[in-house]
């Protein structure tokens, strides 16, 4: 399922135009998308979280060269199944 499928399911369950659909899809995205540049967390029960982890750096290797490079630390999305989504995909 891309982003038109799910806007058009939104619009069809809901009983609203696409074009409302994907307005309100976009305000989803977009208020996680905010909380997690904030540093929030978005905890949806029985779908998901969705958190900011901190990566350390780290040394790596350039597979090409076999050099070692340094790896910046760096801020990462996560997103943590709930359990009902879990046991949906069982």
């Amino acid at each position: 399922m891309n982003r038109q499928d799910l806007v058009a399911k939104i619009a069809k369950d809901s009983d609203i135009t696409k074009k409302a659909s994907n307005t309100a899809l976009n305000s989803v995205i977009d208020g996680i998308t905010l909380a997690l540049e904030k540093g929030d967390k978005v905890s949806l029960v029985g779908f998901g979280t969705f958190k900011v982890n901190r990566r350390k750096a780290r040394t790596g290797v350039n597979p090409q060269t076999k050099s070692k490079i340094n790896i910046p630390a760096r801020n990462v999305p996560v997103f943590k199944a709930g359990k009902k989504l879990k046991e949906a995909v069982k």
